[in-house]
């Protein structure tokens, strides 16, 4: 299935790019933009940002729609990522600042402990910088979601990926209901937090069902969502089912923002978790917590 025109993004000028990924190299730090094969990765790079990827760059889970490689081995934690994380952070001079992670189905708190070390080491060194969190389910362990609602980041983005009756082929190792559960006990947890989930498109969900998980999410106090197309990584992964156009990605902003009150819906094409998430610092200035 060839890409319609409006999914075809220039390939990134290495010139572009270069700054930020060669401080990333220099400070041995991994991207989402990277691992994931983000096509914004020029968009973003050039803009001077990036979506940091801890504890990687192996996944314990392997989702047949990702391009992240998969490794269920146990491994230790690398204890001087917070520090180099806060490096970069404060070298780029990043007014936002968005932190995701491997799933680390392989650790007790799944990785909690090291998104708030993660979270201190740049309050330390770059206070005024506003930091967003795309965390894994954490497996439904509860308690290891406090700590990280306890260090009280901006923003705490968990995506619910796709609808539910996909998800035993999109990510059968997760729980639709469980993903809604953690959105909720955030907001329970700290209603000053601004919450954020994600959907992709074109892996053989229909628009209706696409509404029914907004509803779904906003009834869990999600605050914004995006909503953006699947693309498939290769050959082993996910086929594409459907290329959804402009128009209707438009069609789910206007249904979210004016029928349902998300705060923001991002809602194109190209849109991925953290694609404009720095938008977040003006959120916070209309809607103040």
């Amino acid at each position: 299935m060839s890409k319609p025109i409006w999914l075809r993004v220039k390939a990134p000028q290495i010139e572009r790019i270069g700054k930020v990924a060669d401080l990333l190299t220099d400070l041995k730090l991994n991207t989402v933009c990277e691992e994931a094969s983000c096509p914004n990765i020029g968009e973003c790079f050039a803009g001077g940002t990036a979506t940091f990827l801890i504890m990687g760059p192996g996944c314990t889970r392997s989702c047949p729609y990702c391009d992240i490689s998969f490794d269920k081995s146990r491994r230790g934690l690398d204890m001087t990522e917070p520090i180099r994380l806060a490096q970069a952070v404060e070298r780029l001079n990043l007014e936002h600042v968005v932190i995701t992670s491997v799933n680390r189905d392989d650790l007790p708190d799944g990785g909690a402990s090291h998104f708030v070390a993660c979270i201190n080491a740049i309050r330390e060194s770059s206070p005024e910088t506003t930091i967003e969190v795309l965390i894994p389910d954490l497996c439904g362990n509860w308690n290891a979601l406090k700590t990280i609602t306890a260090s009280n980041p901006e923003v705490i983005n968990h995506n619910i990926e796709t609808v539910p009756r996909l998800y035993k082929i999109i990510r059968p190792q997760g729980i639709y209901e469980r993903s809604l559960a953690l959105l909720k006990k955030v907001h329970i947890s700290r209603p000053g937090i601004y919450i954020k989930s994600g959907i992709m498109v074109g892996l053989g969900e229909t628009d209706s069902e696409i509404i029914e998980v907004m509803a779904d999410l906003r009834a869990n106090n999600v605050d914004i969502i995006t909503i953006g197309q699947y693309l498939s990584p290769g050959p082993t992964h996910l086929p594409i089912m459907r290329f959804v156009t402009p128009s209707q990605f438009t069609n789910y902003c206007e249904i979210g923002e004016q029928k349902m009150g998300f705060l923001q819906v991002i809602s194109t094409p190209l849109t991925r978790s953290s694609y404009h998430a720095k938008e977040i610092r003006k959120l916070m200035e209309l809607y103040p917590r």
